[in-house]
């Protein structure tokens, strides 16, 4: 599957580029044509707080050459404990507008387009653009469903990930080859605060970057058809196997777990 456009269409790096990027070229099916191909590359990533801070940084030091990061929400000082793309300094500031300034100096050579815009059926399609995948690092159900309806409709993967206090989950969507995020969620649940330990979504949103790039890639195997449980108090991780639902509503799946 070709994540990150044409081959036609990559340019060849430059020398600083490759003294940049020369410890991730070295890993045997990266090397610089899969750089090349991360710099093609376009990620939307929805959410610029706990989960989207560590994507968003990490994807920008790996040399994605574009990163669309949508958030509408603005910095308070109850965020710093795990939103580091955000400091004292920007309180009150968007945190799209806000990540942007951050990962400019972590990459320069990366663009960012700051989205401070609200997720919604009506929107998503201009917000993602021409993204080859979308990165889920929300904290609510009900626009992760926005999500996941747009990603199934183009056919392109969704990283999902979630945390709470001192655990998490992450699954890579992407229909038909696996099941949608609607097959194993329900569409609402209770909204309300809920404990983060500032290290979760740094644990998460590793693992999220991780898959992104394995993706674009085509390094490894990606996620596809399971549920990666993290819990941080126990230091243990576990594996669920997750199928399609026959009766999803959004991907119409035709294959039950047995």
């Amino acid at each position: 599957m070709n994540f990150a456009g044409r081959k036609d269409d990559y340019m060849p790096l430059t020398p600083e580029e490759i003294e940049r990027y020369n410890r991730q070229i070295m890993i045997e099916g990266w090397d610089i044509a899969g750089q090349e191909r991360l710099r093609a590359a376009t990620v939307f990533i929805a959410g610029a707080g706990g989960l989207g801070s560590p994507v968003s940084m990490y994807l920008a030091s790996a040399g994605i050459g574009t990163l669309r990061i949508c958030d509408c929400g603005e910095t308070e000082i109850s965020n710093l404990n795990r939103q580091i793309l955000h400091d004292d300094a920007r309180i009150g500031m968007n945190k799209a507008l806000s990540a942007r300034q951050t990962l400019a100096r972590i990459n320069p050579n990366v663009n960012v387009i700051a989205l401070p815009e609200i997720i919604t059926d009506e929107s998503i399609a201009g917000l993602a653009s021409d993204a080859a995948m979308i990165v889920d690092c929300l904290d609510n159900l009900e626009t992760r469903h926005v999500l996941n309806r747009y990603a199934v409709s183009r056919g392109i993967a969704l990283v999902h990930g979630a945390i709470q206090g001192l655990s998490g989950q992450i699954s890579v969507f992407h229909t038909p080859h696996t099941p949608c995020l609607a097959c194993i969620l329900p569409p609402k649940i209770p909204h309300g605060l809920f404990p983060v330990a500032g290290v979760a979504p740094g644990v998460i949103g590793l693992l999220q970057a991780t898959e992104a790039i394995k993706l674009l890639l085509g390094l490894g195997s990606p996620l596809y058809g399971s549920l990666l449980m993290w819990d941080g108090a126990r230091a243990d991780f576990q594996k669920i196997p997750i199928c399609r639902s026959p009766e999803c509503p959004v991907c119409g799946g035709d294959a039950a777990c047995k």
